[in-house]
Parts: C-alpha cells; structure tokens; sequence
C-alpha cells in the first residue's frame, strides 16, 4: 500500500484457511458460453483502490469533509465497511448450481473476472444494468479516468459477481433480494473477441 506505511513501521494481519468436500469445490469447470453473470451490490468503495483514491480525493480534514451530492461527506462515504457476502453465497449454493464466483477486488472487473472461465470465453458486461452509485462517478471525474482504468481499479458498484445457468438466473436475482443483497442480471459469457476477456457493451 504505497504511501501508507512510513519507514521502518509495519503491520500484523491475519487469515482464515477452510476446507470444502471436493463434490461441492466451485473451480470453473462448469463454466459454459451462453451462463449469465449475476452482481451483487457493493457497499461502495470497499477495501481497494485506495491508493488511487488518496491522489484523487486528497488526506487532508478540509478535503475529506468535502460535501458531494448526493454522497455527502466525501470522508465519511469513504470509510463505509466492506461488505460481506458469505452468508448470501451460503444459501445460494444451497439452493442452485453455481458455475463460478469472482470476488471484486483489486484490478476491478478485468483482472477478477477472467479467474472464472478459460481462455475462449469472454464477459460481456452490459453498462446501466446496475445502480452504480454516484461516488464511482466522482471519482472517475477527479482523475479523468477512462473507462477501462475506472473497471480496472474499482468496483464500481459490483462487489460479487456469480456465473449461474441461463435459466437459473432470474431465481438466484429474486432469492438474493430477497434476504436483502441487490442482486442484478450483468452479462453473460459468450466467445472471446477481446483481449482482456471482459467486454463492456
């Protein structure tokens, strides 16, 4: 984390190891052209990018206490908790097939999604088909991102993102909202055109 830690101070941080019987194991395997991707909300910014957020956005109190519409306080819509998805990806395992799992982390959607399916597949992600919420905006317009550094930093509203059947898509959508996740219909996989795999339309 460039510019966080100085000199000769560090940090002490922790993990968690599990087991899964291999039956249930989600490896990719299953992934086929034609599986719908569904995203479940972000809080907002969650845990990565800050590095750029920092450059953009700025440390000092007068900076972060910056008033935004419709995000209020800059600082304070900043420090919202990372959201957790266990337990929603719990109950839908549960309940229907699921194909792969891309968690939104560092290097956004174009470095996380592509860890679900092989080298002929590609995302075809459809813009607007979520509510991506207004501090992604701000914060593109700070630094003049494009879009492809804006999707390759941040999470832009997506936090998880499941490959599901084509049928099941619509189920998994209904079940998530229903124990309170906003869950929306993304994409889906198709053949690769792009380089990346991930394909904005």
């Amino acid at each position: 984390m460039p510019g966080f830690y100085p000199i000769g101070e560090y940090d002490v941080a922790g993990f968690a190891v599990g087991i899964v019987d291999r039956k249930d194991i989600i490896d990719g395997s299953k992934v086929k052209e034609g599986d719908c991707l569904v995203g479940l909300a972000s809080s907002g910014v969650h845990s990565n990018g800050f590095s750029l957020v920092r450059k953009l956005v700025g440390e000092t109190t007068e900076q972060l206490s910056t008033e935004v519409e419709g995000i209020g306080k800059i600082g304070q819509a900043l420090l919202t908790p990372t959201k957790i998805y266990v337990k929603a990806i719990l109950n839908i395992i549960s309940k229907f097939e699921i194909h792969g799992a891309a968690h939104i982390t560092g290097g956004g959607f174009i470095e996380n999604l592509p860890r679900m399916y092989g080298s002929d597949l590609q995302a075809d992600i459809k813009l607007g088909s979520w509510n991506k919420p207004k501090l992604f905006d701000y914060l593109c317009e700070l630094g003049e991102l494009t879009q492809e550094m804006a999707y390759n930093t941040f999470n832009m509203g997506i936090g998880m993102v499941l490959c599901v059947k084509e049928k099941d898509a619509k189920a998994v959508v209904d079940e998530l909202n229903n124990m309170g996740e906003q869950a929306y219909i993304i994409g889906r996989l198709s053949k690769r055109e792009v380089l990346s795999g991930v394909n904005f339309v």
